[in-house]
């Protein structure tokens, strides 16, 4: 019906606007129900273009709408040039048989369709297991791609690591180390050292299959290797567990070989922008508003990570991306704008990137922070939170709160099954329906044929509705980039079902009454199945 509105007006602008150049027509829902089912301030848009009242741009525009009245009942002006619809009953049953047609694509739109999207996300170092910390970049990254699929676009998963580096070479030093201790030898760890267990077990792996033969080994070769080999191993099992499957896996040192690096700061040297100042190299961020300049290469010939940053960037838009959307946590709000930066001086367009921040996740019990163990040193994997909750509550719970800001993570909200769980009340709802269908067909032999117009009562029209929302809901969803705008909608429309279940009863009615009841409570199952689905959550049939 949106995308209907939105035709017709454009249609009706076009007859009073010329041919100025003017802004698009935005159909949006009243915040008061009674102001009709769907509205525009396109009027108030078109008053300095046109020169023109906005009162008087609505009065032309409604007098040129060519509208189906099946589809539209009343067209009123409300305030300064409001323009507002309310939707016909028969337009609202056309909207029923287009959800059962499009079934499981219920909901998909054209918004980006012909756009390639690469959406990069976790990019964790293999230095140990994912932790809660990246699983709220995790699901994030993953359901802003799904988001994205759902509204047209190509998009490809990638993860981009660094395997060297001081961090790799403390890596293998720590690895090393368990490895001696483990044949007995007094062995010093090193200077913050990874002290996992996770380590341990790297180390007792080579001692199982080497015994002593590599006391003599470099730490950066065979202990490194053995280390990214199995943490890298684990990261895999633990994203497939949260049903996260990446495209690709890019690796910082594909930009030295290549020469990227090099590049990009010659590039940055040609337009005067770097300097030598002791032994290091100096990015003039202060010409793009920052306060002091920024080091892109240290005095030990060692890049800092937005060199290397720059260069992937770089190296992404010429794989011919039409966006590249960054999922990163709140610790880079105030560097990655000099990656921006740079990537326009040398020559990108910095539109095509889009960078999203979310804050940071604290896991609480009883009202406190809570680890749930020490079985891989001072953090909480994402696997133990998956032990102690499940995935489907785990995804669910980084995705209902805004990512700009901080999570509370509830765990005995979060285990509980009962209303106060969210994730349970909307698979509870679709759980029950597939209850009520069942009970449903036991009493009666329903035709092929729904008569939806026996659907009168108010919480039946205001749950067709609701349904008739669901894809603006995800490209909502999608230009934001905010996952828990669709969890607000999926929350909305759980909420009218229930009220439409104490309201309006099935079984026991008349066989046409029952049969238009329970075909339209197969659609509200349809639709939450598919908003789950874009969550990366079970719409379960039992509960």
């Amino acid at each position: 019906m949106k995308s209907y509105l939105t035709e017709i007006v454009t249609n009706a602008i076009k007859n009073i606007g010329g041919d100025a150049e003017l802004p698009p027509v935005i159909i949006e829902k009243p915040r008061i129900p009674e102001h009709g089912d769907a509205a525009t301030n396109i009027a108030l848009q078109l008053a300095r273009p046109l020169k023109k009242s906005p009162r008087k741009i609505a009065e032309e525009i409604v007098a040129g709408l060519d509208y189906d009245p099946s589809k539209i009942s009343e067209v009123q002006i409300a305030g300064p040039g409001f323009i507002n619809f309310r939707f016909a009953d028969e337009g609202l049953h056309e909207i029923l048989d287009a959800v059962v047609k499009a079934g499981p694509n219920y909901g998909k739109s054209t918004l980006n369709s012909g756009l390639k999207m690469q959406v990069e996300f976790v990019s964790a170092n293999p230095t140990g297991p994912l932790t809660v910390g990246h699983g709220r970049n995790a699901v994030l990254g993953d359901t802003v791609a799904r988001l994205l699929e759902w509204t047209g676009a190509e998009v490809d998963r990638e993860y981009y690591f660094n395997n060297a580096g001081r961090q790799m070479r403390v890596l293998g030093e720590s690895v090393k180390a368990r490895y001696l201790q483990l044949l007995g030898e007094d062995a010093v760890f090193p200077e913050e050292g990874y002290e996992g267990e996770y380590i341990r077990d790297v180390a007792q792996t080579l001692v199982d299959r080497f015994s002593d033969k590599l006391k003599e080994a470099l730490p950066d070769k065979e202990f490194k290797d053995a280390a990214e080999s199995s943490i890298f191993k684990e990261i895999q099992q633990t994203l497939k567990r949260m049903d996260i499957e990446m495209d690709a896996f890019f690796n910082e040192n594909e930009l030295y070989k290549s020469g990227a690096i090099d590049e990009v700061l010659d590039k940055l040297d040609k337009k005067g922008l770097i300097y030598e100042k002791d032994g290091a190299v100096w990015y003039k961020t202060t010409e793009h508003g920052k306060d002091k300049d920024t080091v892109l290469k240290k005095s030990t010939g060692e890049p800092t990570y937005r060199l290397p940053d720059i260069a992937y960037h770089a190296n992404k838009l010429d794989r011919g991306y039409d966006l590249c959307v960054d999922v990163f946590g709140a610790d880079h709000i105030a560097t990655y704008p000099d990656v921006l930066s740079a990537i326009e001086t040398i020559g990108y367009d910095p539109k095509r990137v889009d960078v999203l921040v979310y804050q940071f996740v604290t896991i609480v019990k009883e009202g406190r922070p809570f680890k749930m163990s020490t079985r891989k040193a001072n953090y909480v994997t994402l696997d133990e939170l998956m032990d102690e909750v499940g995935a489907d509550v785990t995804r669910f719970f980084f995705l209902m709160r805004s990512p700009n800001t901080h999570l509370e993570f509830d765990i005995a909200q979060a285990k509980e099954a009962g209303e106060k769980n969210p994730v349970f009340y909307l698979q509870y709802a679709h759980a029950r329906i597939q209850s009520i269908f069942r009970k449903a067909n036991e009493e009666y032999k329903f035709e092929e044929k729904v008569n939806y117009s026996t659907l009168e009562h108010p919480s039946e029209t205001r749950l067709i509705k609701r349904i008739s929302e669901f894809p603006a809901a995800i490209e909502s969803a999608a230009i934001s980039k905010e996952p828990h705008r669709l969890i607000n909608y999926l929350n909305d429309l759980a909420g009218d079902f229930h009220r439409f279940y104490h309201d309006c009863h099935i079984l026991g009615q008349e066989l046409e009454i029952a049969h238009a009841r329970v075909a339209l409570l197969l659609i509200v199952a349809q639709v939450l199945a598919n908003g789950l689905s874009i969550l990366g959550i079970k719409a379960p049939d039992r509960m």
